[in-house]
């Protein structure tokens, strides 16, 4: 069995060095070779070795040595050697040490004597101790702090130690006397320290004598107050008034570190709103006093929990809060914006979304990296405010659409999905923003941009005017037809290429597109830009932007073209009396349209036009030639309607959610609850009597923190050995993010003591061990608890196996028992989390690895089968519920979720239902790392067949 170690040095096991030549050089009288020998002599030490022989050369050639850094060396190799034998009493030889270290403590040199009293803290040896004590307590009044604030250090372990009250009887006495008249900060600080951890009566004494001089002790005194504050208030609730006292008066501290533990220890201790606007204003504080980031991150997350805890609060310090986007760091401005969002109110929004609006406008000017990545969270953020509050739509919208020609593609396609849908939740803009979209359409340099604005101008132009000028702005930008001359179709067979094909961005390969719910498709590479990442079309505003994108094959664009100029002509049939405007409108779209067909199937360009684009021109031109009623209704009405359904459904999902969060506090029938208008008030002060009142309303609305449910503590016991084993054991496996925790309940069976009775731990995947768990004596029939402690440092399943191992008296060898193994489970680190479908396909694509599971469950019915599947693996399904209904026999859904280690886990599931009934097809786990798309899978194949 390992001995626990205090001590940790590198060691470079290249060529260790030889007992004989350590001897040798400490032999010497050489300084510099004795330090080296001194150093290599620890080394092995700490590496195992015994070096038995050494110990009576060091006391002859180290001990006398006057040298500081020798004395240091000596003190080090003291502190591991072994001092007592196998029974446990000290070495005889260890007398030797004895008087030196009495020497060292009467030393003159004042280094000397305070590197023996740090080694004194870390020996548990009684008897070496002992004859010490003078020595050290005449220490505490040497006249130089280093040695006085060591001293008390020592005087602290040595009565910590088992015997320590018997060796030390007036310690805490001595220690109270002498922080009444110390007036080194140091020293003041390890003296609280002391009687904090041993007299804590007299340290709680002590603070609420000079309460009214708190804030002036020292950083490390006063962090040490808040220590003690913390334990003695949960240990006795009813004393918490007067110590937030002391909290709110060090809240004014000059130390940040104090500061920061003063509003963390508020929270912790009060629900009063008096301290937790106090707590909520000082990290505000922080936020911005702190340069650095990770600070700055640490307070956040710390604003975020009083945010979920306390919004109303909250809410008064939005634009403090907002203030944090002046750092340039872009995971601050992302987390400070997702506080703010959900701190929005009808009285602070338009003062958000003021700052917002500034912030987009200094993204113009710097060109900071990111500035791109910077603009799409804040577009997004604004839109939420704007669908949670329509009003403030107008006084934004116009801004946003100067950014539809963004260089920045995701930036310029959040604005456009934007103005989709105020266009449609604000009839009042609808006028205005039309004629802005068609002033700046020509801008627009991406064909994903380009279709969405194409669909808004064709639904949303409804006078003559407005569908007028929206015909002659997709003229324009298509420019003159043809798109090519004829003698360019019989040159595109020579070897010179043409400028138009220098700008085509097609890749000569078919892949497979993912289409929105995460099916494959088989794309011709000429349609790429409908789904890849937008092509953007460099060069001048010369060549309309349509015609550009047309020209490097981007014929799904052309697509919806044909469409929109259809929707336009179908519209203008309503609007406009003139028969003769109507048919030249009719035969110049037609004619638009045709020129498509023709640009796609001329060998101008590397790739034809596929066929699902070719067959949609083809349906727009049919169109034109014969309208009838029932055609118009659904070019023109069904189109807009599933939109509304659309947004109506995400509206529906985000207020159940709402709905969900908001119901979560309980309360028991039987709970005790307090009248505050019957309770005494002598004394109180405000602050008291509104911590009262909030831990009375807590305690009625069931927020105090519940005990986890005991049932699901009981699913977590794992029995270790079998009844039968002389031993037994289970063990209540507790997971906390990154750390595994395992309480391993042992009892000896027999009727024999078990000596050096061992739990021997290993594990399998990313988990590691932290300490070796020590040996025992178990009595007979009695128990005894032993605690594990495992890191876990990536999401995958790992297993923790071992044995445990003792002896008994008349038997000479080890008995070993073989444990069960246990399975960590991957569910304990992954939780359900939601982004967007783009962000989705994103990721799908991008990650490497994939696990493909066939469906086999005895379930029947598509949408039980997904519910199993969602509840099974602890998942989010990103899919909307209305894009679930109905029974055809098919479903196809999203999941999401996000472990506790930041990794993103995707899940496609695609079933289909037999003619037998039974589901068939796969589901397919994507991740960046190997270790979750394993684990995922091997969960839902242990899980998909259904039942329990």
């Amino acid at each position: 069995m390992e001995k626990s170690c205090s001590l940790l040095v590198h060691f470079d096991k290249g060529t260790p060095a030889l007992a004989n030549e350590i001897k040798e050089a400490l032999e010497g009288n050489d300084i510099p070779a004795k330090i080296d020998a001194m150093k290599n002599a620890i080394m092995l030490l700490l590496n195992g070795e015994t070096l038995p022989q050494l110990f009576i050369t060091i006391v002859r050639y180290v001990l006398p040595s006057e040298d500081h850094t020798v004395q240091k060396l000596l003190l080090l190799y003291l502190e591991i050697i072994d001092k007592t034998d196998g029974k446990g009493r000290v070495l005889p030889e260890m007398i030797l040490i004895c008087q030196n270290l009495r020497n060292n403590l009467q030393h003159p040199n004042e280094y000397i004597r305070g590197v023996t009293l740090r080694f004194l803290c870390r020996l548990n040896e009684v008897e070496i101790i002992e004859p010490l004590i003078p020595s050290i307590m005449s220490n505490l009044e040497h006249r130089h702090p280093y040695i006085r604030r060591n001293a008390i250090l020592a005087v602290m372990s040595i009565y910590k130690l088992p015997q320590g009250e018997q060796l030390l009887v007036d310690a805490p006495e001595t220690i109270e006397k002498f922080l009444s008249t110390e007036q080194d900060a140091s020293a003041k600080r390890n003296a609280f320290l002391m009687l904090f951890n041993c007299a804590q009566d007299r340290a709680v004494n002590y603070l609420l004598t000079n309460v009214d001089r708190v804030s002036d002790w020292g950083e490390l005194l006063q962090m040490v107050v808040l220590e003690l504050i913390r334990k003695v208030c949960r240990t006795n609730k009813a004393e918490k008034g007067k110590y937030i006292k002391i909290i709110i008066s060090l809240l004014n501290a000059p130390s940040a570190a104090v500061v920061y533990e003063c509003a963390g220890t508020l929270v912790s201790l009060s629900s009063a709103p008096t301290a937790i606007r106090a707590a909520a204003n000082t990290y505000c504080q922080l936020l911005l006093s702190q340069s650095d980031h990770n600070v700055k991150l640490i307070i956040l997350d710390r604003l975020n929990e009083l945010k979920s805890s306390h919004s109303d609060i909250m809410v008064d310090m939005i634009m403090d809060v907002l203030r944090a986007l002046s750092s340039p760091n872009l995971d601050i401005r992302r987390k400070t914006l997702d506080i703010v969002l959900e701190l929005i109110t009808p009285r602070n929004v338009n003062e958000v979304v003021l700052t917002l609006k500034k912030e987009v406008m200094k993204t113009q000017s710097g060109e900071l990296e990111k500035n791109g990545e910077y603009r799409q969270i804040l577009i997004q953020a604004i839109h939420s405010c704007a669908i949670k509050f329509p009003e403030v739509a107008s006084t934004v919208v116009h801004l946003l659409m100067d950014f539809l020609g963004d260089s920045n593609v995701a930036s310029a396609m959040d604005v456009v999905i934007f103005v989709r849908e105020i266009i449609e939740t604000n009839p009042k803009l609808r006028v205005s923003i039309i004629s802005r979209l068609l002033d700046t359409f020509y801008q627009i340099r991406a064909a994903r941009v380009c279709s969405c604005a194409l669909w808004i101008i064709g639904e949303y132009s409804l006078s003559l005017s407005e569908v007028e000028s929206a015909i002659a702005t997709i003229k324009q930008c298509l420019g003159d037809l043809p798109f090519f001359s004829i003698s360019e179709d019989e040159e595109a067979g020579d070897s010179s290429k043409k400028p138009q094909q220098a700008t085509s961005i097609t890749v000569s390969s078919r892949r497979p597109a993912i289409l929105a719910d995460g099916t494959y498709a088989t794309q011709s590479a000429a349609s790429e830009t409908a789904f890849s990442a937008p092509a953007v079309v460099q060069g001048s505003l010369t060549t309309g932007n349509l015609r550009s994108l047309l020209l490097t094959g981007d014929f799904f664009l052309g697509a919806v073209v044909a469409c929109t100029l259809a929707k336009l002509n179908l519209r203008l049939e309503e609007v406009q009396p003139s028969k003769i405007e109507l048919n030249k409108a009719s035969s110049d779209a037609l004619l638009i349209m045709v020129s498509m067909l023709q640009l796609g199937q001329s060998s101008v360009l590397p790739h034809p036009i596929d066929n699902d684009s070719y067959d949609r021109i083809v349906l727009c031109i049919r169109l034109l030639c014969n309208t009838g009623d029932a055609v118009r209704k659904i070019w023109l009405k069904s189109c807009r309607e599933s939109f509304v359904k659309m947004l109506s459904d995400k509206q529906l999902r985000e207020t159940e959610e709402i709905k969900a969060k908001a119901q979560i506090s309980h309360s028991q029938p039987d709970d005790l609850i307090d009248f505050y208008h019957l309770k005494s008030r002598k004394g109180m002060s405000q602050l008291e009597l509104e911590d009262e009142v909030q831990d009375d309303l807590k305690r009625a609305t069931g927020e105090f923190v519940k005990d986890a449910d005991d049932v699901n503590k009981l699913n977590r016991i794992i029995q270790l050995t079998g009844f039968s084993d002389p031993v037994y054991a289970e063990a209540y496996v507790t997971v906390h993010q990154y750390d595994i925790v395992l309480d391993v309940t042992v009892i000896n069976r027999t009727k024999e003591t078990l000596q050096n009775l061992c739990l021997e731990l290993a594990t399998m995947g990313d988990l590691k061990l932290v300490e070796r768990p020590q040996n025992y004596t178990l009595a007979p029939l009695s128990s005894k608890q032993i605690k594990a402690n495992i890191k876990v440092s990536s999401t995958e399943t790992g297993v923790i196996f071992g044995n445990i191992v003792y002896e008994t008296s008349n038997v000479l060898e080890r008995t070993v028992v073989v444990l069960n193994d246990i399975h960590i489970d991957i569910m304990d680190y992954i939780s359900p989390a939601v982004c967007s479908d783009t962000a989705f396909r994103a990721m799908w694509a991008e990650f490497e690895w994939e696990n493909k599971v066939a469906v086999n469950t005895t379930i029947t019915s598509e949408k039980e089968f997904l519910d199993h599947i969602i509840k099974s693996t602890n998942m989010k399904c990103l899919t909307a519920i209305s894009a679930l209904e109905g029974e055809c026999g098919f479903l196809a859904a999203n999941l999401y979720a996000k472990s506790v280690f930041g990794e993103d886990a995707l899940v496609n599931v695609s079933v289909e239902k037999q003619g037998d009934g039974k589901l068939n097809g796969y589901i397919r786990i994507r991740s960046k790392t190997q270790g979750i798309a394993l684990s995922l899978g091997d969960k839902i194949t242990l899980k998909q067949k259904g039942g329990s």
